[in-house]
């Protein structure tokens, strides 16, 4: 049987790059292509092994633009899609919305019009060297908004975004379910809570809070940091998309969740916690000391958290990392890292 070929779009970001690594090392004959834009948040030198292996090929692309998508996909004739490129970072959004309308939106439209042109034959038939073809959205809890102290998102909970960085992955993911449900394209869609892990951006909650922290900065907090998160190792989302990917029925979707609810401002304390007893501050002092509570951050949902239940009961899967172990994980990366004046 041939090797599946895989476009995975934003494979120089931190979740892509990680899922880049996770893939080979469980389907190493698979052929693996990286299409991404190489914007701030890329990092090459994330994947940069396996493309100087030959073991994954780099496309630099932006993915809303039609005529090059179309050339690479006639060109490596992808079995597997995974859209996992995004601007990410709710900030931005608001600050400046239309990337992610043209990313996020016209993007995902982009990658799907060109899977249907060729893997399909017409609507509901696909080519025969395409039966296995799937496109799988990486979307976001944040889509469906804020909840209160009580409940859980889970694959029924209505959409609600309340960023301009929500709304276009919740549009996004209109246009898979539109492409499946009018076309019969085969997809999938899962809903992934906060990631952490290595290499995340510096402009990312935990980064910061070890950057300022060993810089002797302040550590800024939202409002009061009570607002809530459900944190996913980036390890274990990875395990969960190749389960998604192997068992999930197509057309479906998949909430992923670490079962890991902490506030920020209880998240930063223990990680500052941890790091007084790794890398004590050499004055003695407490890096809580450097907590800095900050104006909160336009429509800010106060909580997210995610009802596994679907994938952990039809798809066998839940998180295998510990959160601390997962967190001393990470937090020993961001040591080495700073303290070698490199980045992350």
């Amino acid at each position: 049987m041939k090797a599946k070929t895989y476009f995975i779009t934003g494979g120089l970001g931190f979740i892509g790059a990680h899922f880049v690594h996770y893939l080979h090392q469980h389907e190493p004959e698979a052929k693996i292509v990286v299409l991404d834009k190489v914007t701030y948040a890329a990092k090459p030198e994330r994947i940069a092994d396996l493309v100087t292996q030959g073991k994954a090929i780099l496309e630099e692309v932006d993915i809303a633009d039609e005529k090059k998508i179309d050339a690479l996909f006639q060109h490596h004739q992808p079995h597997v899609v995974l859209n996992f490129a995004a601007e990410s970072h709710v900030d931005n959004s608001i600050a400046g919305p239309a990337v992610f309308l043209e990313t996020n939106v016209k993007g995902t439209f982009t990658l799907l019009a060109a899977a249907r042109k060729l893997w399909m034959e017409e609507s509901n038939s696909l080519k025969e060297e395409f039966k296995s073809a799937c496109f799988y959205q990486i979307s976001t809890d944040e889509v469906f908004g804020s909840l209160g102290k009580e409940g859980a998102f889970n694959e029924k909970s209505n959409y609600a975004p309340n960023s301009p960085y929500s709304a276009s992955k919740a549009a996004a993911d209109h246009w898979v379910r539109s492409f499946h449900h009018t076309y019969g394209l085969p997809t999938l869609v899962s809903y992934c809570s906060n990631n952490f892990g290595p290499h995340q951006h510096n402009e990312k909650l935990l980064p910061t809070i070890v950057r300022n922290a060993l810089a002797g900065k302040s550590i800024p907090i939202y409002g009061s940091g009570e607002n809530v998160r459900d944190w996913l190792f980036v390890e274990d989302h990875c395990a969960a998309i190749v389960r998604i990917l192997a068992k999930g029925k197509r057309g479906e979707t998949y909430a992923i969740g670490g079962n890991n609810e902490s506030s920020n401002i209880a998240l930063c304390r223990k990680l500052l916690s941890l790091l007084d007893t790794i890398s004590p501050r050499q004055d003695g002092g407490a890096y809580e000391s450097q907590i800095d509570f900050v104006p909160d951050r336009l429509g800010h949902d106060y909580r997210y958290a995610i009802d596994a239940t679907k994938i952990k009961t039809e798809l066998g899967w839940e998180p295998k990392v510990s959160f601390e172990k997962a967190l001393e994980l990470t937090l020993r990366h961001y040591l080495e890292v700073y303290l070698s004046d490199d980045n992350a």
